[in-house]
């Protein structure tokens, strides 16, 4: 395969796979609305159309303007999304769509793609555009592509869980790394052996060009770091990273509630542990990029960006509080 279509391909992942993809010498064009920064604009090898994904019209324009090799579908948020695209580019070589770690339906360890079954999607859970029905409309995403590959169509997906990196606007892990940079001393809800399986961008990225280049038409693959890591050990990996010393505190639900608080205030606390075998994956070949290094490049970027994640802070008086309760026990 020689070139490649990315809807999406700015902010995010997208924006990762792009440079993956002209790091394997593809011919890349970008396909979305245009509202956000080009990090593309002065690099030759990539293309950018404008256009809406919503609008079939304009993505089948773009399929004949480009005629790709490879379709890397990053956005679509609504099981209409996949049934479209997969419709309109049913004779590429391969079309793969990135789907979630959230559209399994049942909470088992690990999560395998071919064993733990996916989330129901009602009509009107195909439509909501609200974060609780996230899970269900992925997962509806992934039954159009079950259903795509049985009509002869190259289609295919990847399901990350949490994803973290360089450049990501959902800024949650900026949150922690803030956190770290400014305090000697951090809350971690619980005993801070909480489990949130987390993957690196640039491994989401990877896994993409290999599904397109070795998947087989049909098949979801799970990607996650291969090392798993505990919610303290990756506030220890960012303080590493940081070449700071933190102390990590605990905090059960009693202690938090005396300072106003709860777990469900920290991002990237899961009561339940969420994990996804990889397994499928690594049989293509894939492998994922060391933790230290990979938080290293996250933290780097991270402190040359204005991003705090500020929208989960808790709030640090309150913090205080709990620690000043933790340090009378």
């Amino acid at each position: 395969m020689d070139s490649a279509l990315v809807i999406g391909g700015t902010r995010f992942i997208g924006r990762h796979l792009v440079s993956e993809l002209t790091a394997h010498d593809y011919d890349v064009t970008i396909f979305n609305r245009g509202n956000h920064d080009n990090p593309f604009a002065d690099d030759d090898r990539v293309t950018h159309l404008e256009g809406d994904r919503t609008n079939d019209s304009a993505l089948e324009a773009a399929a004949a303007d480009v005629d790709p090799d490879a379709v890397f579908d990053c956005v679509a948020y609504y099981p209409r999304d996949v049934r479209a695209a997969t419709e309109i580019f049913a004779d590429c070589e391969a079309y793969v769509y990135v789907s979630s770690g959230a559209a399994y339906g049942r909470e088992e360890i690990p999560k395998r793609e071919d064993e733990t079954p996916l989330e129901p999607c009602t009509t009107d859970q195909a439509v909501d555009d609200s974060a609780a029905t996230y899970g269900n409309r992925k997962a509806e995403g992934d039954r159009a592509i079950f259903a795509a590959a049985d009509r002869g169509v190259n289609a295919m997906g990847v399901r990350p869980p949490i994803v973290y990196g360089p450049h990501d606007y959902t800024e949650r892990l900026d949150f922690w790394i803030d956190r770290v940079n400014r305090f000697d001393r951090v809350i971690v809800p619980g005993d801070g052996t909480n489990i949130w399986h987390r993957v690196y961008v640039e491994d989401v990225a990877t896994a993409l060009r290999t599904v397109a280049e070795r998947g087989e038409p049909g098949e979801l693959y799970n990607v996650g770091d291969r090392r798993i890591t505990t919610l303290e050990e990756m506030v220890e990996l960012i303080a590493d990273s940081l070449d700071t010393e933190v102390e990590v505190v605990h905090a059960g639900p009693r202690e938090l509630e005396a300072g106003g608080l709860s777990t469900d205030d920290y991002v990237l606390y899961r009561e339940y542990p969420h994990i996804v075998s990889t397994a499928k994956l690594a049989d293509l070949g894939w492998e994922s990029t060391p933790l230290e290094d990979a938080m290293t490049k996250t933290v780097d970027e991270h402190l040359e960006s204005d991003r705090d994640g500020n929208e989960y802070d808790p709030g640090r008086e309150a913090e205080e509080r709990v620690l000043g309760i933790l340090d009378t026990l």
